[in-house]
This record gives C-alpha cells, sequence and structure tokens, in this order.
C-alpha cells in the first residue's frame, strides 16, 4: 500500500528490538505519550521473541496493529515473519534500515535489505527509516572502547559521515507509527552536518577533555584488529562491508527528513559529545 492511511492510529504496537538502541528508545516516547498500547519485545524483553524460534512470534504479534520492525542479521526468517505479522492483524509496518542500504553488497545489510522488500509487498502500510550512524555507537558500544582507550582506528579516509542522534531516530519512529501521512514514503534521517570520523573522534575529545586519536587503517588491518579484540569473523566481515558503504559515499548526504517528519532540526554531535562527556563515559 503506497497511499497515505486516513483511519485512527493503531492501538497496540509492537517494538522489536525493545531493549536494543532504537528500540528502547522508541518504547519510551510511546510510552510517555499514554496513547497507545506497546508492547517491547526481544529474547529477554517484556515480550518474549526470537527469530530463531518461530513458536514465539504470534504471542508477541497477538493485538498488535503496527510493528516496529528491527530485522536480524539473518534475512532468511523476515518474509515469513511479516506474512504472519500482516496475517495477525498488523496494518503498519515501520522498518529500521539503514542510509545507503540499496546500495550494499552481500557483506552488510542483508536483514535489513529482506525487511525492507518483505514490506513493501506485504498489503500493509509501510514506512522505511533508513538513519546513518548513530552519535550513540560513539558511548553505548562499537566504538566506546576504542575512544576510552585514546585512539579510534577505523578505515573510512576522508569520506563524510552525517551521524544522527537515535533519539532522533526513535522520536521519528514514533510519530510514523501514530501518526498518519508516513505509508510508502521512506525518511534518511541523519544529523544537520556531515563529519569525517576524525572530526567526530576530535569533537569528543575536545568535550571530554582529554585526548583521542585517530588512526586511518586498511580494511585488512582494521579486520586484523577486530578479529585480535575477539570479534568474530562474521561481525567482522559486516563491519568491514559497512565502512566499503560508507568510503563509496553512500551514505555521505545531509538530508532535511528528520526535519520533515518532527518539524524540527536534528541534534547536532558537538552539544551531545558535551552532555554526553559530563557524565564521565569517556573517562
Amino acid at each position: 500500500m503506497t497511499t497515505n492511511s486516513t483511519h485512527r492510529g493503531p492501538s497496540g504496537i509492537l517494538v522489536l528490538g525493545g531493549t536494543g538502541k532504537t528500540g528502547r528508545r522508541v518504547v519510551d516516547r510511546l510510552r510517555a505519550t499514554g496513547t497507545t498500547t506497546v508492547r517491547p519485545a526481544s529474547r529477554s524483553g517484556e515480550v518474549r521473541f526470537d527469530w530463531a524460534l518461530p513458536d514465539t512470534w504470534e504471542p508477541a504479534l497477538a493485538g498488535a496493529e503496527a510493528l516496529y520492525l528491527v530485522a536480524p542479521e539473518d534475512p532468511s526468517p523476515v518474509e515469513e515473519f511479516v506474512t504472519r505479522a500482516e496475517a495477525s492483524g498488523v496494518r503498519r509496518l515501520v522498518v529500521l534500515s539503514g542510509h545507503g542500504i540499496e546500495h550494499a553488497g552481500e557483506g552488510f545489510g542483508r536483514g535489513m535489505a529482506a525487511a525492507e522488500e518483505a514490506a513493501r509487498e506485504s498489503g500493509a502500510e509501510w514506512t522505511l527509516l533508513r538513519p546513518n550512524n548513530f552519535f550513540q555507537n560513539f558511548d553505548e558500544d562499537l566504538w566506546l572502547a576504542p575512544l576510552r582507550e585514546g585512539r579510534l582506528g577505523l578505515p573510512i579516509g576522508d569520506v563524510p559521515e552525517p551521524f544522527v542522534d537515535a533519539d532522533d531516530v526513535a522520536a521519528v519512529a514514533a510519530a510514523v507509527l501514530t501518526e498518519d501521512g508516513h505509508a510508502g514514503r521512506t525518511y534518511v534521517l541523519s544529523g544537520p552536518r556531515a563529519l569525517t570520523f576524525a572530526g567526530a573522534a576530535k569533537t569528543i575529545a575536545r568535550a571530554a577533555g582529554r585526548p583521542v586519536r585517530y588512526e586511518e587503517l586498511s580494511p585488512a588491518a582494521y579486520r586484523a584488529e577486530l578479529l585480535a579484540q575477539g570479534w568474530p569473523e562474521a561481525a567482522a566481515d559486516s563491519l568491514g562491508a559497512m565502512f566499503a558503504l560508507h568510503r563509496a559515499g553512500h551514505s555521505a548526504e545531509v538530508t532535511d527528513d528528520v526535519r520533515r517528519v518532527l518539524g524540527r532540526e536534528p541534534a547536532d554531535l558537538e552539544p551531545w559529545a558535551r552532555r554526553i562527556a559530563a557524565t564521565g563515559v569517556w573517562a
């Protein structure tokens, strides 16, 4: 379905990845409105959901009219799940994907691409969200340890990235899940300006009041470092493929889609970094 909806908003919303980076923020925003029944689903959350255990799907979907879909890396269960979701009464699908995913190769984003395709082919209203790398990759997981150690080594060069706040992504998702007028649209969610990763490291170092050195690595050297740190080969290869996508410039564009949906500008990395540095996370 590619026409805008005119019916009432959904009465029940299932949020996959409900304890994850965007999912938990989506849940918080929806619950703050007090207007919908929100069910956060994950392997260990309030609602049990496991992509590898199809018996958990229907109980999680019960009563849901809208779905925030965060796909697994493995694309194989996605089409069947979307089919079951639609059969159970889901009429609005919001898919978390990634900026430039249409240019990704086999090594990165296969689950996200499968989710986009399944949503488009469904009979439900669908909206695709394609964010850039999150600010929170610097303080919650991916690049937190390197920043604490004072060295960020990546294979990206001078290609810019318009990093986006996961809170802005969640705000967009919550709006699209509950408001009409977004059916059949793809929103590319970027921050207000593009920075190189070296520039982002400098911004964080300045906010934290401590040195952080950026080092440019070859793709092979980056993979070797990940493996030496204990990353599984599949994860190392996926990150390598993600950076190949970035190096090709497929995620470098600054967009105004956050403003289009929310009516305000997206958050900027520098004030965010100052606020987060005050918590001592990079100390």
